[in-house]
């Protein structure tokens, strides 16, 4: 019975090798214009010279000065986001994007204990940034987001009036659409919004679970080429943690690695993902990270990575901070700032052990996403964690919590975390007098009045807690 069978079996697994072979060569079309990216599986093929698919001729490319076969959707979109250009601020004199030279710091103690030093804000303070010089309101687009985030947007804007910040909102619609190519994107009010303002401040967006939709916080950061996510993570007084006095700052590549949206189906139970990693990306983030630390006088940068499991991915990652690293040497040490480099799951480990040992954070978009949420976690959660999305086309502000559907519409939302981050964006544009007002109206409203929403085991509405912050904004 087996010695008849066995034939028939040969025959299925060299007309499933076929297929396979034939498949692998449609994806390596597809990826073969991807630099140093090689497949692995090109050993595997067995097939003789005469049932080869051949390759189609290549096509030669202007931009690049050679050949090169047909892309990926997503590499042509990366590519063009990517291209190197020079690190400038989006506005002039904004510390947040790129520090000046000798920027003078904020020395000012907020009651309660909380610093400016890199804490909510991580620009610095200006003290002309007390209104009354200004002639005009700065625009600001305004993404209230989904779930509770037109509650806490609400919340947030009643803040701002109150603290009577010269900021004028245009809010935007950010329902995903599909455009004449078929790839999901944000509508064209919220892109002419952006290019008008250069500012944004944000909501939770949803994004549906095993849908196949990319998320549109990642289509708003390679869209306005938001490269660097600046993730202040510091303890607020009042807020009872583990651990005290936690000051880390995590910068996080925003545009590329495992969420670059590069990954298909080979056969029926195998799906491939690229990480894409760029010299010009890397290179850019960690440029910005040491002028963060001298700007912010900070003591320690940590590189994270993991070269030991991904060589050339996280290899070149590593070696171009290494490089930044060499071009700052002389400034850092002046500082006394310290540079060192550790592998994600040394940081892991370390971390949640002993926080305060680290300062600056510095890695890939995914080990950012999770170290940063870790950190988060360290000082009471992401209902008091703000976030900033820094780029050469602008900035975004964002709550990096979710949607929270199932308290949505119920005012049991809590602001604070987008209100922080709406601090943040004040520092950026050089408003850091409002900042500080907004900053000390939290802390006492929450450590002095005891005025918590439930996430933070008080029992206040949302529109309570935002009328004891604006009584105590005085």
């Amino acid at each position: 019975m087996s010695r008849c069978l066995f034939p028939t079996v040969l025959r299925q697994q060299s007309l499933c090798r076929l297929q396979f072979s034939r498949h692998l060569a449609t994806v390596e079309s597809r990826l073969s214009s991807l630099p140093q990216i090689r497949s692995p599986l090109n050993h595997h093929r067995r097939l003789p010279p005469d049932e080869r698919q051949q390759p189609a001729r290549r096509q030669p490319c202007p931009r690049r000065g050679r050949g090169f076969r047909r892309e990926h959707p997503r590499v042509l979109e990366i590519r063009e986001v990517l291209e190197p250009r020079p690190i400038a601020p989006p506005r002039e004199s904004c510390v947040a994007s790129e520090p000046p030279k000798n920027p003078k710091l904020p020395a000012k103690v907020a009651k309660g204990g909380a610093t400016n030093r890199g804490g909510a804000g991580q620009g610095a303070s200006n003290s002309a940034g007390s209104g009354g010089n200004l002639t005009k309101p700065i625009p600001v687009t305004l993404m209230a987001g989904d779930g509770i985030g037109p509650e806490i947007s609400l919340a947030v804007l009643e803040v701002l009036k109150a603290v009577k910040a010269p900021l004028i909102f245009e809010p935007v619609d950010v329902t995903p659409v599909v455009n004449s190519k078929g790839i999901q994107t944000v509508p064209q009010a919220v892109i002419d919004s952006m290019k008008r303002t250069k500012l944004g401040l944000k909501g939770p967006l949803m994004t549906p679970v095993g849908t196949g939709f990319r998320s549109l916080n990642l289509i708003l950061r390679v869209l306005f080429n938001l490269y660097a996510n600046v993730r202040p993570c510091r303890s607020l007084a009042g807020v009872e943690t583990v651990y005290g006095q936690v000051d880390v700052i995590t910068i996080r590549e925003n545009t590329e690695g495992e969420y670059s949206g590069i990954e298909h189906q080979l056969i029926n139970g195998v799906v491939q993902s690229i990480k894409l990693i760029t010299r010009a990306a890397s290179v850019r983030v960690a440029e910005y990270c040491f002028q963060y630390a001298l700007a912010m006088k900070r003591k320690k940068i940590t590189a994270v990575h993991k070269r030991s499991s991904m060589r050339m991915s996280d290899g070149l990652f590593i070696n171009c901070v290494r490089e930044v690293a060499k071009k700052y040497e002389e400034q850092i040490k002046q500082a006394g700032i310290e540079y060192e480099e550790q592998a994600i799951s040394e940081v892991c480990l370390k971390i949640v052990a002993n926080p305060l040992q680290y300062d600056v954070l510095v890695m890939p978009n995914l080990y950012g996403d999770i170290l940063s949420d870790t950190c988060a976690g360290l000082i009471g959660g992401l209902g008091l964690t703000p976030s900033g999305n820094i780029g050469i086309n602008g900035a975004i502000f964002e709550a990096v919590h979710g949607t929270a559907p199932d308290i949505a519409g119920k005012d049991l939302a809590n602001p604070t975390a987008l209100l922080l981050s709406a601090a943040m964006l004040l520092r950026y544009v050089n408003l850091g007098s409002y900042a500080d007002k907004i900053e000390t109206a939290v802390v006492k409203t929450i450590k002095v009045d005891n005025i918590r929403t439930k996430d933070l085991g008080g029992k206040a509405k949302c529109s309570e807690y935002t009328k004891a912050l604006i009584k105590n904004l005085g």
